[in-house]
């Protein structure tokens, strides 16, 4: 009895893990992880509807749905008195991002230029 309750209870278990965090999506989450060692107090992405708080150095932001989303975007950081701008020239040829798990992996050159790289989860 014992051994078919532990083979049951570990079947469940075993059904349970192995489903992917991205089975039940029906958009595009985007996230940023700031990769530089600024503490980012505000990141717009795209426009005042995309809006990531408070991403600490080598941090990740709770993910945000878009209804499309690129590679690439226009991205507003602003780190105290300080902002950097990713302003994207086009989007010829760009395609729109399937559904799924996606991070802008954000740091900030001593120049002041902001670098992304796009991460699929």
């Amino acid at each position: 009895m014992r051994k078919s309750l532990f083979i049951l209870v570990s079947l469940i278990v075993l059904s349970v893990s192995c489903s992917d965090r991205d089975d039940d999506l029906t958009s595009v989450q985007l996230r940023i992880k700031n990769s530089s060692s600024l503490t980012f107090d505000r990141v717009l992405v795209e426009n005042e509807e995309h809006i990531y708080e408070n991403v600490g150095s080598d941090a990740f932001s709770d993910y945000q749905e878009y209804e499309s989303a690129y590679r690439y975007n226009y991205i507003q950081i602003t780190s105290g008195e300080e902002t950097f701008v990713l302003q994207p020239i086009d989007f010829v040829g760009e395609e729109e991002l399937p559904i799924g798990l996606y991070t802008y992996d954000l740091s900030i050159t001593e120049e002041g230029e902001v670098v992304l790289e796009f991460v699929i989860d």
